[in-house]
Formats: C-alpha cells, sequence, structure tokens
C-alpha cells in the first residue's frame, strides 16, 4: 500500500513519521531538541546540527517499519515556518536535504508545505471534522475557520480555509510581543525547571490551587501584549516560590476565551481549533470553554511539532496528481 513518508525539523523537535493512503499511521518519532540547562531555546545552527545527528537513525527506523521500502510513494517535508514568500528559517533546511535526498534515491516525487501547515493539519487528524474521510481529515474545500497557533515562539490567530493540498492562513490576531510558549519558558526556566518548561508548569497549575493572578492581558481587536505579565510573574516565581503558577494559567485561560469567543462572532466561524505545543497542556485543555462556541484541540501527541500533519498533506497531493516539486524545492534551498 502507498505511503507518504513526513519530515519536520523545528527549533524544538526533530519529526519524522510514515503514513498510509487509508489515513493508517504506520511510524511515528518525535522527540525534543536538547537544551542546555538554564537555557531557554537553541540558535539555529545548533539545532540544524542535532538534526543532522538525528535523521539517519529516524529514516533507519521509519523505513524498518515497513514490509516493502517500495511502499514509499513520495516524500513531504516543512521546508519554512509559514506559506509564504519571505518566510525562512534555516533550521529546516536539514529536514529539506533528507527529503530531497531520499526522492532521488528512490525515484520518488517530494513535496513541500509549512511548518505551519503541518500543526493546522495534524490537528484535523483527531478532531472529527473530517466529513470527507477520501481527503485525508477535511475539513471540507472552503470552510472557513479560527486555528489558535500556540507554540514556543508563535501565539497566533489564523483565518484559514483549505484550498487544495494547502491552507490559506490569514493573521487576525495574537501577541504583538512574547509568544504564551515564551512566556511559560522564561518563568519555568527561572524556577529551575529543564526547557522547554511549558509541562512542568502545567502539571504544577493542575495540582495546585490559584493563590493569585497577573494582572488581565488587555485585547484590542483580537491582540495583545504579554510583556507586562512576563514582568510580573518573573518577580514573584523563584525555585522556592512557585505559588503564582496556577494563577498564570488562570490568566492565559481567560485571554483564550476572550480570544476565541470575540474573534469568531467577527468573523462568522463556527469552528475553533487549537494546536502547537502550548496546546498540549491539559489545563488549559480542561479550562477553555466558551458556553455555544464549540473549540477542539488536536490530540495531545499531535499538538507538538511533527511529521503527521506534513505526511497527511503530502498524501494528500500525491492522491491527487501533483507533479513532484523537487526543482523548486532545491532552488528554495540554494537560496
Amino acid at each position: 500500500m502507498n505511503c507518504i513518508l513526513g519530515i519536520d525539523t523545528s527549533n524544538y523537535k526533530t519529526s519524522v513519521a510514515v503514513l498510509r493512503e487509508d489515513g493508517q499511521l504506520v511510524f511515528q518519532r518525535s522527540e525534543l531538541l536538547e537544551v542546555e540547562k538554564g537555557k531557554c531555546g537553541l540558535r539555529q545552527s545548533q539545532a540544524y546540527f542535532l538534526h543532522g545527528q538525528r535523521l539517519p537513525e529516524y529514516m533507519k527506523d521509519a523505513f524498518g517499519s515497513l514490509v516493502n521500502e517500495d511502499d514509499v510513494a513520495g516524500v513531504a517535508v516543512s521546508f519554512r515556518p509559514r506559506d509564504l514568500d519571505e518566510s525562512y528559517m534555516p533550521v529546516f533546511l536539514a529536514g529539506l536535504q533528507a527529503g530531497l535526498n531520499v526522492s532521488t534515491a528512490l525515484g520518488i516525487p517530494v513535496y513541500g508545505f509549512s511548518h505551519q501547515e503541518g500543526h493546522i493539519h495534524a490537528a484535523m487528524k483527531d478532531i472529527g471534522c473530517a466529513g470527507d474521510r477520501g481527503a485525508l481529515w477535511g475539513p471540507e474545500e472552503g470552510k472557513k475557520f479560527l486555528f489558535f497557533h500556540l507554540s514556543g515562539g508563535t501565539t497566533e490567530v489564523l483565518l484559514c480555509r483549505r484550498t487544495g493540498c494547502h491552507y490559506s492562513a490569514g493573521i487576525v490576531g495574537g501577541t504583538k510581543d512574547i509568544s504564551i510558549g515564551q512566556l511559560l519558558d522564561r518563568a519555568g526556566v527561572q524556577a529551575g525547571f529543564p526547557f522547554p518548561a511549558g509541562r512542568y508548569l502545567d502539571e504544577l497549575a493542575l495540582s495546585e490551587a490559584v493563590k493569585g493572578m497577573p494582572s488581565r492581558v488587555k485585547t484590542d481587536d483580537g491582540w495583545f501584549n504579554l510583556s507586562g505579565q512576563e514582568t510580573q510573574i518573573r518577580k514573584m516565581i523563584t525555585p522556592d516560590d512557585v505559588s503564582i503558577v496556577p494563577g498564570m494559567f488562570c490568566m492565559l485561560t481567560e485571554l483564550l476565551k476572550e480570544e476565541s469567543l470575540y474573534l469568531s462572532g467577527k468573523y462568522g466561524t463556527d469552528m475553533t481549533v487549537m494546536a502547537g505545543g502550548v496546546a498540549a497542556s491539559l489545563y488549559l485543555r480542561k479550562n477553555v470553554l466558551v458556553e455555544g462556541h464549540k473549540i477542539s484541540w488536536g490530540s495531545p501527541q499531535l499538538s507538538g511539532d511533527n511529521a503527521v500533519g506534513i505526511a497527511g498533506l503530502g498524501m494528500r497531493a500525491f492522491q491527487s496528481g501533483r507533479p513532484s516539486e523537487a526543482g523548486s524545492l532545491l532552488e528554495f534551498m540554494r537560496h
């Protein structure tokens, strides 16, 4: 049965997946890049190097999961952060290079997508919006919906539509300064937790009562700033005192509820999807609820950076008969 190999190399994770044409996930491996204790991330050159170390082993395991290597009918890669001509980040070149090598060696097509599109599509796999299963997870062509991209470096609200093998995505709200992920990581690292710190803070928020809160985040037509709240929180949090953590998550809950309600009303959408690494938070999933408005979450496993969404988009491209994009992707890598 035809399969698509998906590759995603972000600034946080190395991810490889193999997806069958019936939608079954044959293989998935997605692991965080190692960050030195006390640091809040990696330089692009460091992340690129770490991906290069990992990818040979990941690819070996991916092909080892197949009954027949000839089942791999195509490769899909994330080669830039967003689906915009000016969007570029060197770290994605590690996965792009690997995908082009496999495509050339096996004589199979390669398809390129943005990392953000991969997030959007991965969330679709488990939220039950796919009325047209034959198109691999939906939603239906042209359906308008809100997508909250909540990751380590991004907090954006996108007005999206499915357009063939891609998604159109226009930014309609989000942060004007630091992301929610950066707020959590900076607070968590200051408290002595490893980077990325979100999951450790999430556990604390779930287990402890709210004892105090940072000030409410003020929004303006879907936009907001978080640097003021960051200053407040970092004055309060230490390795010996993490009592502000539940209040910080409560503040973020209210922010996301307000954003979802306002922007869905403004743009007339009846579907809101939240994904990205921050969206794996069990606290947020439990508490970001808006009466009369449906908010959907991808599975926690697929909320972070991963190749499953990229593989799904690649399978959609393969099934539609789209030609290989090896030439244009090679040209992108050279420039």
